[in-house]
């Protein structure tokens, strides 16, 4: 991992804490949240306050986010929301974090330049026993307050101005008054700059959880399911229609379809069909090299292309189908018939624009993993977990790659993949409800042709 440190490509973005108060300020949080403090003198957090440093010390690196539910937060400046999130055991958490921290960015400045301000993703679920749990995750409440309490004294303030204004004798009320000059002296002048913190309730209907091998839940959509990446057997009886594993690729096909969730990557609007498709085909010759231990140089697309050659017959299926499709793009070639059976098929789609856009392409990273780019966009979590498992020459390539080819210009690749960012209406899936978009029937054939039906 030490060389996506040296690039920039984990632990980007962090923010380094590394001033006596600032290190104060974080202690008394952790405290008030876990019990436990750091003597170290520079760390650097994430959106969340987790320290990959602090967990390290502690050798607790769920010290923040005990049981995997209900993550705590320790906030010491607006500016973390531009942070990633390590460790990530639901989807939505960033992005609710990142919500609460910019809706309310102006109170957290005023609260933060004096102290740390801590809290929780509160759910009434506390532990995960069972996958059915799951199911009862639903809302989630951003429960926040600063180490003095001053938003809940401020509050408490706020009521006793009332009395005041409002109460026949309240400018008689010598215990009322002393009680307002008291708070007052702790949360300032209330009337003139309020204390209060908003956005802080949220509805997740639609996540991805790395509980239990890692499943998938999609319930605002008109047919709603789950896919799980793990052991579907065991995962027992779940309260949802139906319950798709990864092997049942037709079934997760057709549910995408229907749904409206994902669309041909060669009819996608503003889509470079023809750029991305070759890079996928990168991506795999790569794979292909390393696990038969062939040199492929530095990588270059000329070496890479030696590697294709060599190869022949024995090149894998998907890349012989993504060929074919770049032949239909670039030169008229035959249309090629992909149907879900096919090693190929998700790595021909992307998702649909609309509200759940970013859940659909984490989960068509997990469905085509040899699309490494994707991957790491898209996925994080799964792509260091794998990254750990390969060979040194696909580290080098891949690192080199994100570093060159993703880093100079990310809003710009992302947008080129999957589109533009979603509007604030759309990015209220992760809490709210999402309505599919209407499909016309001809759409739901796919690029390929008609779903095959699979066996059950």
């Amino acid at each position: 991992m030490k060389r996506l440190i040296e690039k920039g490509l984990m632990f980007g973005n962090l923010i380094r804490v590394d001033s006596p108060a600032l290190i104060d300020r974080y202690n008394r949080a952790l405290k008030q949240l876990s019990g436990k403090s750091t003597a170290l003198e520079e760390f650097h957090i994430d959106i969340s306050g987790f320290s990959p440093e602090v967990g390290d010390e502690l050798d607790d690196l769920l010290y923040l986010n005990p049981n995997g539910v209900n993550r705590q937060f320790i906030l010491l400046s607006p500016e973390q929301k531009s942070a990633p999130l390590l460790n990530a055991t639901f989807s939505t958490e960033r992005t609710i974090l990142r919500r609460f921290i910019e809706d309310n960015e102006a109170q957290l400045f005023s609260l933060t330049a004096r102290d740390a301000v801590a809290g929780e993703l509160e759910d009434t679920v506390y532990e995960l026993t069972t996958p059915a749990r799951l199911f009862d995750l639903r809302h989630i409440n951003v429960v926040a307050d600063t180490t003095g309490n001053h938003v809940a004294e401020a509050e408490k303030l706020a009521g006793l101005i009332t009395r005041f204004r409002t109460e026949r004798d309240g400018w008689y009320d010598d215990v009322l008054i002393a009680q307002m000059i008291d708070l007052a002296k702790k949360t300032g002048d209330v009337t003139r700059d309020p204390v209060a913190l908003k956005a802080t309730a949220f509805e997740t209907l639609d996540f991805w959880t790395g509980h239990f091998g890692g499943i998938y839940i999609f319930r605002s959509v008109a047919h709603p399911a789950a896919i799980c990446m793990g052991d579907r057997q065991a995962l027992g009886a779940l309260p949802i229609a139906h319950v798709f594993g990864v092997e049942q690729r037709n079934e997760i096909a057709k549910f995408l379809e229907l749904n409206g969730l994902v669309e041909p990557l060669v009819q996608a609007q503003g889509a470079q069909a023809a750029a991305i498709l070759r890079q996928k085909m990168d991506f795999i010759l790569v794979e292909a090299a390393a696990a038969l231990g062939l040199d492929a140089g530095a990588g270059s697309r000329r070496e890479l292309r030696a590697v294709a050659q060599r190869l022949g017959a024995d090149l894998p299926p998907e890349f012989q189908a993504l060929a074919a499709l770049l032949r239909w793009v670039e030169a008229g070639g035959p249309w090629p018939r992909i149907d879900s059976r096919h090693p190929a098929y998700f790595y021909t789609l992307r998702a649909a624009q609309g509200p759940l856009r970013d859940l659909v392409n984490m989960l068509l990273a997990e469905l085509s993993p040899l699309d490494v780019r994707q991957m790491f966009i898209c996925h994080k979590e799964l792509f260091y977990r794998l990254y750990a498992t390969w060979p040194e020459a696909k580290k080098a390539y891949v690192a080199d790659f994100l570093e060159k080819e993703y880093q100079i210009d990310k809003a710009g690749a992302r947008a080129a993949l999957f589109g533009s960012e979603p509007s604030m209406a759309e990015v209220e899936g992760p809490w709210g409800a999402a309505t599919p978009t209407p499909r016309d029937p001809v759409d739901l054939v796919g690029p390929w042709g008609a779903v095959t039906r699979g066996r059950r």
